[in-house]
């Protein structure tokens, strides 16, 4: 059976979501995470699409994007799945995926809830008990949004 067509709106704000296989994790060190990153800033220029919220869960990513084409997540899903996977195939001489299928992505249509996701994303690592409270997380745009702490790219 074929898959369903992704469809993404120019200027029109997606909540993408990518866990890892069985729930496991897909990042294992600091390293990963800015690799991660650095693909995502890379990917961010090439595809067209701007980066609103991000959380690099150690089993799972929520990113907040607008794509300026309707092609650009998508591409940018991809671009990331191509560079972070072999990367860490690479790095533990392992076979097989480390994500759970495709993507999930959710078209964000008013103001007001964009709000509250970018709120449910940066806010993810203290419900998930790893922190108490956000900013102690490094691997989320919520120092940023909350302290105008620049984030290295």
């Amino acid at each position: 059976m074929p898959r369903k067509t992704r469809m993404y709106l120019p200027d029109i704000p997606v909540h993408v979501m990518r866990r890892g296989n069985n729930r496991d994790a897909c990042f294992f060190c600091e390293d990963e995470y800015r690799y991660f990153l650095d693909r995502l800033r890379e990917g961010l220029s090439r595809f067209g699409v701007a980066l609103h919220a991000y959380a690099l869960m150690t089993n799972h990513v929520h990113l907040l994007m607008t794509p300026r084409h309707t092609a650009g997540i998508s591409r940018l899903m991809q671009h990331l799945g191509r560079h972070y996977v072999l990367y860490i195939k690479r790095q533990y001489r392992c076979t097989g995926t480390l994500w759970e299928g495709r993507h999930k992505a959710s078209l964000v249509q008013a103001d007001q809830y964009l709000l509250t996701c970018m709120r449910y994303i940066e806010l993810n690592p203290v419900v998930a008990g790893m922190v108490q409270s956000p900013e102690q997380y490094r691997w989320s745009s919520y120092r940023w949004h909350a302290w105008a702490n620049p984030i290295r790219w």
